[in-house]
Order: C-alpha cells, then structure tokens, then sequence
C-alpha cells in the first residue's frame, strides 16, 4: 500500500480527537483513525467512513505496521508525557512525520534533543500543532521580526473557556512542579504566585505566569533568552497556583495523582458545540529589548479546541503532501509567523506601530 499523502490519526476517540475527525470529515479528507479501544475506533470509523487500526502503543508491531503505512501521524492520545516518546521513537524507525498537540514543556524539550535523528531520518518532528501552540509561536516569531534584539517576551493568553478532560488530566500531573519560564536561554522553575497584569482589550486583567509550550517552543523559534507565559487569572488558576508547597507535592504523589484522575473522569468530556462556536481566545505578546524598547501585537483566534484540529489538519495536510522540514521544528519555524493567518476568525493587530 503507497504511503503517499496518507494521515493517520492517533488517539481519535478522545474529545479532540473525535473533533478532529469530524473536521477532517467537513473537509473531504479520509484519514485513518486510530486508537487503544477496538469498539470506540471502529464505530467512530464506520460513522464517519474512514479506514481504522486498533493498537497500544506499546504493541511495536502493529505501530510500526501502522505507520508505514501513512506519511504522517497526527498524535493526539495524551497525556504527552507517558506517550510521545513511543510514538516518536516508532516514527523514526518507520521514516514517519510525527505531529502532535502537546502542550508540556517536557515533550518540547525531549523532542528538539532528537533532531540530528530526525533530519538523519528525512523526517519532521513537529510537536504543538494545536491551539498549543500554533498562535502564540506564531504570535512570538511575529514580534521577533519586528524587534530582531528584542531580549524579554511576555505572553499573555486570555478568553480560555472550560477544559477537556485530557487537559485538566495534564494539568493535574503540573500541580506539583511549579511554574517553568525562561531565563538567560535556560528553563527556570519559579515558586508562587508570578502575577502581572494584562489588558486583553477590555481593561486591565490580573494574571498569572503558567508553563505553557511557548516557555520551550517560542525560544526554539525565536532565540528570545527571557520568557514569560500567562493566564488571564481566574479564580480556580489563582487557588491552584497560590496552594502551599506542602500541599503542591502531596497532590503530586501517586495514589493522589489516580484520585484526581478519577475525579476528572466524572466530568463532561469537554466543551459542548455551543461553548466552542461561542468561544475564543486573545493573546498579547510583548517584546522588550535592552534599550528598554517595546513592541506589542494582539491575535484573536475561535475557542481553542477548534482551532487545535483546524490548524492540525491543515499541517498534517501540507506534511503529507510534500511540504515539511526534517529535524525538530515549531510551527513557525516550519511554516511562518504568519502561518495563523491562514484561518478564519484568526486577526493580529499591532498595539504599537
């Protein structure tokens, strides 16, 4: 079987996994769907007409037979942590492109040190294909070309609706490790509360600094040595950040990670159709160099889940046919600042000509 512009998706029976085969569905493709529950997969197939696998990605075999099947993978079965690794290693092996939507600063990190491996293999490693982190990469390269010395970069993400439950799994499996920026080019773990303050178009807004991917991706990108990431503070972030350190690595360890993890499961999968299409998502990015020199810029985007299996596709799509780099890359890396652009309701402004 030819390989050719083939795109297998990973993980489509979670919530934006089946968002993002339904999109794929909108859209005319025909990618084959995947995942670890026969039952789930295959009646997700046979309701949208797609092609289904079902494996672990702990069976080598029937990965590795998967995937030489298909030019890219669209790795969207988190947490990233526990899965990236046997995904990637399997890419690797089988010439592969590798996709995914992680969001953890780890997964970024481990996957940039495999870039001798992946130009070696003709492959592009591109992690962070959704709303983590297509906007705000795109968002920090544009401030990059603006200002070429800028030194300092701040992100700050408003707007954020509720959550899925693979993100709030993640964002269980954070609690205990404090707050990651960057600093002189090396990743820095900060205690407390990192809080500022943001004006996403309606006033001022207190915030508070998160180890999101662009404390990884956004220097990759840019080469900006001191990064900053934060979130509008609402208040469950506030007590979740604001927790003692005692209480930070209780609920870190393992019987309390599984109790949490249960919790979660009892939630709604994740943001119903009406939240999505009401949503969305405003990021600022301000740039400062040593002179003391800013520049700002705003991107709105749609709500966040949509937008992670729109810009998803649309790189599997220009993977598969042809249009990648091999080695590790960022989204703007790969395809430009402007890359965002491409998709509706997606419009940047500059705060500061």
């Amino acid at each position: 079987m030819s390989r050719d512009a083939k795109i297998l998706i990973y993980g489509a029976t979670g919530y934006t996994g089946k968002l993002t085969a339904r999109t794929a569905k909108a859209q005319g493709l025909s990618p084959i769907l995947a995942g670890r529950n026969e039952a789930k997969v295959k009646a997700l197939a046979l309701e949208l007409g797609f092609e289904w696998r079902a494996f672990d990605l702990t069976e080598t075999a029937k990965l590795e037979k998967a995937l030489a099947s298909v030019a890219v993978v669209l790795h969207i079965a988190g947490p990233f942590s526990a899965t990236s690794k046997l995904m990637a290693d399997a890419c690797l092996r089988t010439t592969t492109h590798y996709l995914d939507i992680t969001g953890e600063i780890a997964v970024f990190e481990t996957l940039a040190a495999r870039d001798a491996e992946a130009r070696m293999a003709g492959i592009m490693l591109l992690p962070g294909v959704g709303f983590d982190v297509v906007p705000s990469d795109c968002l920090a390269a544009h401030i990059k070309r603006r200002q070429p010395d800028a030194q300092d970069l701040k992100m700050y993400i408003g707007g954020l609706g509720s959550v899925s439950r693979g993100t709030a799994k993640t964002m269980v499996e954070g609690v205990a490790k404090g707050t990651s920026v960057r600093r002189g080019g090396e990743i820095e773990r900060i205690e407390g509360a990192h809080e500022d303050h943001c004006d996403f178009g309606e006033g001022a807004k207190p915030t508070i600094a998160v180890s999101w991917g662009d404390v990884s991706t956004a220097f990759h990108s840019t080469k900006i040595p001191n990064i900053e990431v934060h979130f509008e503070a609402r208040p469950e972030l506030q007590r979740l950040t604001k927790m003692p350190g005692l209480l930070k690595a209780f609920l870190g360890l393992s019987f309390m990670q599984n109790f949490l993890k249960r919790q979660i499961d009892r939630q709604p999968e994740g943001p119903t159709d009406e939240q999505r299409k009401g949503g969305y998502a405003v990021l600022i990015a301000v740039g400062r160099n040593a002179r003391g020199e800013t520049v700002r810029a705003r991107l709105r985007t749609p709500e966040g889940y949509s937008l992670t299996a729109l810009t998803g596709l649309a790189i599997a799509k220009r993977v598969a046919n042809g249009d990648f780099k091999p080695g590790f890359q960022t989204p703007s890396l790969a395809y430009g600042a402007d890359f965002i652009l491409n998709f509706e309701g997606c419009t940047r402004e500059e705060l500061n000509a």
